[in-house]
């Protein structure tokens, strides 16, 4: 396994991306009332037949985010499945379940590799007694991954990572077969860190692995359970911001245990972070908006492998797409591409789109925002919260809120789910979505297909970690082996009817390679 070794500046991310502090009174009022939203992100009918009332209320429920049960938070409410299990906080398991069960049948329908992977191992059973902490988004897709844990043999307790992209329904199918979750959708932030407790916390249960998508669940281990921390065998992370958080960790001789990056695998940053990307920049601006993109003009805040879908993919559709970069190498990949390398400041008045995919903090700022044309849209697809300049937290506490568009100046108006207007005194209106999170996946769903790659490479990196023998990993951050980056693309290709060439002999011999591969060296970049 290759050892990362980043001597690049550490950026001081902290681990306050999900708002610990208290926040001003009226700024909660405001923040907990434009956080009710829907049930689900997506609902298949087609094969579940209930009455026409309970299809009514859910309909309302997942595509309005009106109902009667968002006046109750699910803290509040005693709830059990219909085998009498109770460990778990969901929505509403009882009338959501079957909705969210036949999102994951048809989330299955497109991840064959995880689902060959949950196959090839179920009676080998690798992750027998793995106890997995899990945060990650909760949807269709990761629902298949968390039930391929449970058949290799792991007991798993998880929470979301993110407090808008939760599918209801599908967290209630996942605590209807039993799984401690602990999740739903427009969470608060005090919901969100009581919800991650309850999964690091249980009697009787004592976690040895992390699955994570930012870092919370090991930053809350880490700082409250320093004693439970220390029996963690490994973390999986696949998010930059908590791939940054790691690095940190590890130069400061925080990390006492070795963890594996997913997010730098190449199956994840060629696949899941392009090509998922390219295609559902254009699904949840069009759900959110329906905008026509068609001679948009688009700027798009960072050039790596999420800024190259989004500006690909915009562009596919008819809009003028400039980039911003701090790297060169990138920036000049962009002008390769026939993309106009700008300064924000340059192209901020005319612009009818904004999309940032740094994973940086400040991006888009209050003043960038005072310049906007009235009824540009403003959008984050990069991991953390804090591109787009809403409220900003420096060490748990309010920092500049002058700056920010929580301001008496502006009023806000929640228009649909996720999607905001904000005024300005001169009456312009900027269109915020998704309150600077994750767009893609608060106002929209993923190519399950995709995920499946990403899916399976974190299944893979668990495997890996828990089966090591003592000593084969140090406390460090870890890259997938490329032979591993290689088993993962070969289980997704029998979808295609794809053959591979194989090397002769002589070939192999030639190129100094095996006949099975690898078949690239590590310093290769696809």
């Amino acid at each position: 396994m290759q050892k990362i070794n980043s001597d690049a500046p550490v950026c001081d991310l902290g681990f306050n991306e999900k708002h610990e502090a208290i926040q001003p009174e009226a700024l909660k009022i405001a923040s907990k009332s434009r956080r009710r939203s829907s049930a689900a992100s997506t609902c298949s009918f087609s094969s579940v037949l209930l009455s026409s009332s309970l299809l009514l209320e859910f309909v309302v429920a997942c595509f309005t985010g009106s109902s009667d049960e968002d006046d109750i938070s699910p803290r509040e409410k005693r709830q059990c499945n219909s085998r009498g299990y109770t460990d778990f906080c969901v929505k509403n398991v009882i009338n959501h379940h079957a909705f969210g069960r036949r999102e994951i049948e048809i989330a299955e329908q497109e991840m064959p590799g995880i689902i060959t992977l949950r196959r090839r191992a179920a009676d080998d059973k690798p992750l027998k007694n793995a106890k997995i902490v899990g945060c990650t988004h909760i949807n269709a897709q990761t629902a298949v991954l968390i039930e391929t844990l449970v058949k290799l043999g792991a007991s798993v307790r998880w929470a979301a990572c993110n407090i808008y992209s939760t599918q209801n329904a599908v967290a209630a199918a996942l605590a209807e077969v039993n799984v401690p979750i602990f999740a739903w959708r427009g969470e608060t932030e005090e919901d969100f860190w009581w919800c991650l407790d309850n999964c690091v916390n249980a009697d009787g249960w004592q976690p040895n692995m992390i699955l994570d998508d930012g870092g919370d669940a090991t930053h809350l281990m880490w700082k409250k359970y320093p004693e439970l921390f220390k029996g963690i065998k490994g973390i999986v992370e696949e998010s930059i911001t908590g791939v940054h958080r790691l690095y940190h960790m590890s130069k400061t001789g925080k990390l006492s245990v070795p963890a594996i990056n997913v997010n730098d695998s190449v199956t994840k940053m060629k696949f899941d972070n392009f090509y998922s990307i390219r295609e559902s920049i254009l699904d949840s601006l069009k759900r959110a908006t329906d905008i026509l993109f068609g001679g948009k003009q688009v700027v798009v805040c960072g050039y790596g492998d999420v800024g190259k879908g989004c500006a690909k993919g915009l562009r596919a559709q008819g809009c003028i797409v400039y980039v911003t970069e701090i790297d060169p190498i990138c920036a000049l990949q962009a002008s390769m591409d026939g993309f106009r390398v700008v300064k924000l400041n340059e192209v901020i008045r005319n612009v009818d789109i904004v999309v940032t995919a740094t994973g940086n903090k400040h991006v888009v700022t209050r003043e960038h925002m005072d310049r906007l044309k009235h009824g540009c849209i403003v959008c984050n697809m990069g991991h953390s919260n804090s591109e787009i300049d809403i409220v900003i937290l420096e060490d748990g506490f309010l920092y500049n809120i002058k700056n920010s568009l929580h301001t008496p100046e502006l009023s806000w108006e929640r228009v649909r789910s996720q999607v905001d207007h904000i005024f300005w005194p001169d009456g312009k209106m900027m269109v915020l979505l998704a309150e600077g999170r994750l767009v893609n996946l608060s106002c929209s769903t993923i190519p399950s297909f995709v995920v499946s790659v990403t899916a399976s490479a974190q299944a893979l990196a668990l495997i890996e970690l828990y089966n090591a023998v003592p000593g084969r990993y140090k406390s460090d951050v870890y890259l997938l082996p490329k032979k591993m980056d290689e088993y993962v693309s070969s289980l997704h290709l029998p979808t295609f009817d794809a053959h591979l060439t194989e090397l002769t002999d002589e070939q192999a011999k030639y190129l100094g390679l095996n006949k099975a591969g690898p078949f690239k060296p590590n310093y290769y970049r696809y």
